[in-house]
């Protein structure tokens, strides 16, 4: 059979197993990831040219030791940190919610388990094995949706410090 067929069945027969908030998660994790390669585009390609707009400006200006000067260096620096962080707290927001969303499934599906049990009695294990299996898999798939934006999150934490310091010194007085 074709490897792309075998994989979509696989892939449909997980989101049937694991409920509809599967579908939840994975919504969450693509908003997630999208910021996230948002992020690493602007510090690969737009930041750089941001940095050499902000140094030309400052090199331009004749006074850069005066009160006024400063001021001017620390609003360019701030402007500088805005765009740097920005959608990291939405990041950091989706990758929290990602295990909340995976805990919701799996008390739907134990509601799901219990109303089994309501129905056939709790002498039928393999149906309660099933119920609790199908509970369990959302908190699964939101704990590594989660994790798979941790490292991603933290390394862009670390370069927005990286590029704020970097204009700081790209700002020195003259």
């Amino acid at each position: 059979m074709n490897p792309f067929v075998d994989a979509f069945v696989s892939i449909r027969d997980f989101f049937e197993m694991g409920g509809n908030v599967l579908y939840g998660i994975l919504v969450v994790t693509v908003l997630m990831w999208t910021f996230i390669i948002e992020r690493i585009w602007y510090f690969y390609f737009v930041m750089p040219g941001r940095l050499r707009e902000v140094e030309a400006n400052w090199d331009a200006r004749q006074d850069t030791t005066s009160w006024y000067a400063n001021q001017v260096r620390n609003g360019v620096i701030s402007e500088v940190k805005l765009e740097s962080r920005r959608y990291l707290l939405l990041i950091k927001t989706l990758m929290a919610v990602l295990p909340l969303l995976g805990l919701l499934g799996t008390v739907t599906g134990m509601i799901a388990v219990f109303d089994v049990m309501a129905f056939a009695g709790t002498g039928n294990a393999r149906l309660m094995a099933g119920g609790v299996s199908k509970a369990t898999i959302p908190t699964m798939s939101g704990l590594v949706a989660a994790l798979s934006g941790l490292y991603f999150a933290a390394w862009l934490e670390k370069k927005a410090g990286a590029q704020i310091d970097r204009a700081e010194a790209l700002m020195i007085r003259h």
